[in-house]
């Protein structure tokens, strides 16, 4: 009976141990988290949406204007959306797993415009991130995550 027993207890801490493996594992291909643009202008915060990801500005270099006032989305297509600052702007959007990437939409707040995105991990903290234009026309950067 004590031999059942030991065999029982280490079946039950090999399975432990390897849910704690499969958990880091899981964590370590998860893009949550913040994430720095390459030229280093802004930090995006990822995060669960839904079944998506997504992410939103949550730090600028410079977040103030030459008027000292919040810098704002004044490039948006959109006119009711250029009066609101650029911190906590949504630039990533539904972007759901395909392939070993994320798919889904990026925002540029620099053109103002949407494009069709493609977020794939590198590693445990880096990032390529591509935006894409009628599908074949696409600007990539590696995102570094904190």
């Amino acid at each position: 009976m004590k031999n059942t027993q030991n065999k029982s207890a280490l079946l039950g801490a090999a399975f432990a141990a390897c849910m704690v493996v499969g958990a880091g594992a899981a964590l370590a291909a998860s893009p949550n988290g913040v994430w720095t643009t390459e030229d280093g202008k802004a930090r995006v915060q990822i995060s669960n949406c839904g079944p998506a990801i997504c992410g939103r500005v949550i730090w600028l270099r410079q977040p103030n204007g030459k008027d000292g006032k919040p810098e704002l989305d004044f490039r948006n297509a959109n006119p009711a959306l250029r009066k609101r600052p650029m911190l906590g702007v949504p630039v990533l959007e539904s972007l759901k797993p395909s392939d070993g990437q994320w798919k889904g939409r990026i925002y540029n707040g620099e053109d103002g415009k949407t494009y069709a995105a493609y977020f794939k991990l590198m590693g445990d903290n880096k990032a390529q991130v591509q935006g894409c234009f009628a599908g074949f026309l696409c600007k990539s950067q590696i995102w570094t995550r904190h």
